[in-house]
């Protein structure tokens, strides 16, 4: 086995810092609803979030054999250069969703990466096309409907087993459901989310001749990227929580147990089987199942749109840009050079901009912009009452007072 490169070296840094992103882009799978609902104060849930993603990233590896030895065929040429190429796709586009406040998913920005990195420098044999339909795109699109219908089963339930009890008493016993549902999906986003990056670090070990074909990462492999990825989740990403926890619909304390309770049942499951599924879509589906769910409750499908906008756009947007970068690093050093510069200016230019209206844990929870409610939410609130005890309001249609 020969030692690791400068260029393996550099690989294995920027899939760390994508990594650190995808921590903090998907801090808001697990606690934007807890936060939303005063289940736990800000800083006190990325914390916990951040801890429980550490220990998820040692439970399995099954998920990081199918990103090292699935998704892309290593007999094809897939070089060092290539890997590093599908990452910067995969980091840009996390940044852009992040300063949009979209939920999009870093999973899907990282496969788009690496396979519009692998088509632009190897050609489309170097694809393992049926591993990615079965392993990335069926997942894609099951699971997040799988988790939105057993979120609004679970909420319909949960109101119906709860209708005849006073709403104070039980709200307590709710939040102490939600800090331990979103603990679960914490540790679920470990096991899944933090081995892409140790399958992604594999991958450029084994293209490097570092380590044999096929081989598990190694226990270093493992650290670091669970630490990567609980940094990046204790830093918090406030514009995307903010987002999942009140822009889509009004989160009370039965819907945030449901949602995460679901979410996470559906990430472990995929986990155990080595899907790479998208976290972010399974916990963004199951809060509009919960949002569906509860009698009177609005999804803002203006919101939601723009959110599915950009789950179909992730491949390939974050495919194009890693193509781009391929193209130019594989033309030696000082295209790699090129791309590195490239990025990092890319990454502070997105920076700078989030600067001018910043979201951090001191004003996560207040209200959005006003926006005006679309057709289908008005046509839901209109045919659907509110709860009993409860009047219809303008906060029943108007985002913008709903989510004061």
């Amino acid at each position: 086995m020969e030692h690791i490169t400068l260029l393996i070296g550099i690989v294995i840094i920027t899939a760390l810092v994508f990594d650190f992103t995808n921590g903090f882009h998907d801090t808001a799978n697990a606690m934007a609803t807890t936060i939303s609902t005063g289940a736990l104060k800000p800083k006190t849930a990325v914390a916990m979030s951040a801890v429980l993603n550490l220990v998820g990233a040692f439970l399995s590896v099954e998920v990081a054999k199918t990103i090292s030895g699935g998704i892309l065929d290593e007999s094809a040429g897939i070089k060092p250069e290539v890997i590093f190429a599908g990452l910067v796709g995969a980091i840009v586009w996390n940044l852009l969703t992040w300063l949009a406040g979209l939920p999009s998913s870093s999973s899907h920005a990282l496969f788009g990466g690496l396979i519009g990195a692998s088509v632009a420098s190897a050609g489309f044999g170097s694809i393992n096309g049926d591993a990615v339909v079965m392993k990335v795109l069926i997942p894609a699109v099951c699971a997040p409907l799988v988790a939105g219908v057993g979120a609004m089963l679970a909420t319909r339930l949960t109101y119906r087993i709860g209708r005849n009890a006073d709403p104070a008493a039980t709200a307590k016993g709710y939040r102490a459901g939600q800090i331990a549902s979103a603990g679960l999906v914490s540790l679920a986003h470990g096991t899944n989310d933090a081995q892409k990056t140790m399958g992604v670090i594999t991958l450029a070990l084994i293209a490097g001749n570092v380590v044999a074909p096929d081989s598990d990462p190694p226990l270093w492999v493992i650290v670091s990227a669970g630490m990567a990825i609980a940094l990046g989740t204790f830093i918090g990403g406030w514009r995307i929580i903010r987002t999942m926890g009140k822009g889509i619909t009004d989160i009370q304390p039965p819907q945030g147990f449901a949602a995460q309770t679901g979410a996470a049942t559906v990430i472990l499951a995929s986990s155990h089987l080595g899907f790479s599924l998208s976290t972010t879509q399974v916990c963004s589906g199951s809060v509009m199942g919960a949002g569906v769910g509860r009698k009177g409750g609005v999804v803002r499908w203006s919101t939601a749109g723009r959110m599915f906008a950009a789950w179909g756009l992730t491949l390939p947007s974050a495919g194009l840009v890693a193509a781009g970068a391929a193209l130019l690093a594989d033309q030696g050093d000082w295209g790699v050079t090129t791309v590195a510069v490239l990025a990092l200016a890319a990454c502070t230019a997105i920076w700078i901009a989030s600067r001018r209206k910043p979201v951090d844990h001191t004003n996560v929870n207040e209200a959005h912009d006003a926006e005006e409610p679309g057709v289908i939410t008005t046509a839901i609130a209109a045919v659907i009452p509110p709860p009993a005890g409860l009047t219809t309001t303008a906060a029943d249609t108007d985002p913008a007072k709903a989510s004061a």
